[in-house]
């Protein structure tokens, strides 16, 4: 997740300072995590639920609260949790999760932390999944996935993120944020870019039609923050779907833009999923430079871009779907 991406959570703020600490790239690794089953099907996916043989996470811990004060102003450590301790924390947690989802993770092992800890106010936990791909071996009717040989995966990830706040005797889940990152997509053909401001800086050619690549992080947040946890599958967002979603409206759409793109996706996943509050974006634009038009057909050669590249952010709610 980019700087640029990172919600107003990041920082402890009150009226006098900003305090936190923490711990962050905690990779974990388990096997034989419990499945992720009985979420919905949507026309866009075939994606139905995942076996976690694998399920690994890299992990950003942040405690929040005024004990810590002086660690900073004092060099008073009698209340510092040290960030060792944190990342064994978490290692030990993944073997007493019994969920199946990310975001269920952050959420257990914050809770632990926030119950062990009774002078820590407040955490915030981040993950990114890493990716595995089931290998294809010789089975009794050709080839077939392997259920011990996985292969890691430069593919898009999953992302989640928990907020817990201590409030008196209670622990309250305060804010969500869900995600699927590093999504990469080329489409040859059918896409334009027209319209825009022409004036003396530009030198941009109008496309009627252009192959275009871009990069893309998806993000969203439920009305009901517990349906991240995936305890309810039904009500669970699978981040394989959402990518799903964005390569099937890519497919669909001839956009004049990304900026047009995005907002596709965005409606197609509000449609999909009436307990998502929001869906947020940034894309950035890799677009080939074409060097030769003068081959038969499509056919075309292209060179990488320069730098500057484009980028877009934008965040969708439901009052989007509803004016259409």
């Amino acid at each position: 997740m980019s700087d640029s991406n990172k919600t107003d959570t990041d920082t402890q703020s009150t009226d006098r300072r900003t305090m936190n600490y923490g711990k962050e790239k905690v990779a974990v690794y388990r096997t034989y995590a419990n499945p992720l089953e009985g979420v919905r099907t949507i026309p866009e996916s075939s994606f139905d639920g995942r076996d976690n043989i694998l399920f690994g996470l890299e992990v950003r811990v942040q405690f929040e609260g005024e004990e810590f004060l002086p660690s900073f102003s004092e060099a008073d450590n009698s209340k510092v949790v040290a960030t060792d301790s944190m990342k064994n924390f978490v290692l030990h947690q993944a073997g007493e999760y019994e969920g199946a989802t990310a975001e269920g993770f952050l959420h257990f092992v914050g809770k632990e932390f926030l119950d062990t800890y009774s002078h820590v106010e407040a955490v915030k936990m981040s993950a990114t999944e890493y990716p595995f791909d089931e290998r294809p071996v010789p089975g009794e009717d050709g080839f077939e996935p392997s259920d011990v040989v996985f292969r890691v995966s430069d593919d898009e990830s999953a992302f989640g993120e928990i907020y817990l706040e201590r409030n008196d005797d209670l622990i309250e889940f305060k804010e969500q944020t869900s995600g699927v990152t590093g999504i990469k997509l080329i489409k040859v053909k059918d896409n334009s870019f027209t319209g825009y401001v022409q004036d003396e800086y530009t030198t941009l050619p109008e496309r009627e039609d252009r192959a275009l690549y871009i990069s893309l992080d998806i993000f969203w947040t439920y009305d009901e923050p517990e349906n991240a946890l995936g305890e309810e599958p039904q009500q669970y967002v699978p981040a394989e779907q959402v990518r799903d979603i964005a390569q099937v409206v890519f497919h669909e759409v001839d956009a004049n833009s990304i900026q047009d793109l995005i907002y596709q996706i965005g409606l197609r996943v509000l449609e999909r999923y009436p307990e998502l509050e929001t869906v947020s974006f940034e894309a950035n634009n890799r677009t080939w430079i074409e060097v030769r038009d003068d081959l038969e057909g499509d056919a075309r050669v292209f060179r990488e871009p320069p730098r500057p590249t484009g980028y877009q952010q934008f965040s969708m709610d439901r009052s989007d779907l509803e004016e259409q």
